[in-house]
């Protein structure tokens, strides 16, 4: 997963810092614990997503809702991906990257959100590497990404905390957060 200095958190503009941190507290959560969905919505609201999130959120009642939105997610990481421009060594990254994302949209569909969670730490790292070179593999990626641009920094800042609820198991909270992943990507 990504690397964050310890400053990046001061780098997070103060207007944000709170809804963040009750997104990612900064000790970690209590064992057991993980983040409310309350706090995924207002997170969704500072990335600009807020709308399409909270319709997602409760599309369980409308799984077609969430079917559609999962094919617009692929195509629109597909164009991504597609239009990225690499070094010839790096054009099998790509590949790699697009054969991925079937099976976390199957994760998704079954509802294996702890699988899902480690899937999408990875093409979370394939794609910032894509999009931004050996930068994403720095310490102060998420400080560089801030600087460029505040709710894209917020985002990469949010992909370099999933990786810390690996031993999270509670499948409302874990659909949650993936879905402002879901919705930032499809709009990206």
């Amino acid at each position: 997963m990504f690397k964050c200095s310890p400053r990046v958190t001061e780098a997070i503009p103060m207007e944000y810092r709170d809804i963040a941190e009750k997104l990612f507290p900064l000790n970690g959560y209590a064992s057991g614990e993980g983040p409310a969905v309350e706090s995924s919505v207002n997170f969704a609201e500072i990335l600009g997503i807020g709308a399409d999130y909270n319709r997602l959120l409760n599309s369980g009642k409308r799984p077609a809702d969430m079917s559609n939105f999962m094919e617009h997610f692929q195509n629109n990481l597909d164009l991504l991906i597609q239009k990225t421009w690499v070094e010839k060594a790096d054009e099998e990254k790509k590949e790699r990257l697009q054969d991925r994302i079937p099976e976390f949209i199957g994760e998704i569909t079954r509802e294996e959100y702890r699988e899902a969670l480690a899937d999408f730490g990875i093409i979370l790292e394939e794609l910032a590497y894509l999009l931004f070179g050996a930068q994403s593999h720095k310490e102060d990626f998420t400080e560089y990404t801030l600087r460029i641009d505040t709710q894209m920094g917020l985002f990469w800042w949010y992909g370099g905390k999933l990786g810390t609820l690996s031993d999270f198991s509670d499948r409302e909270s874990l659909r949650a957060l993936l879905l402002i992943g879901i919705c930032y990507l499809t709009n990206f």
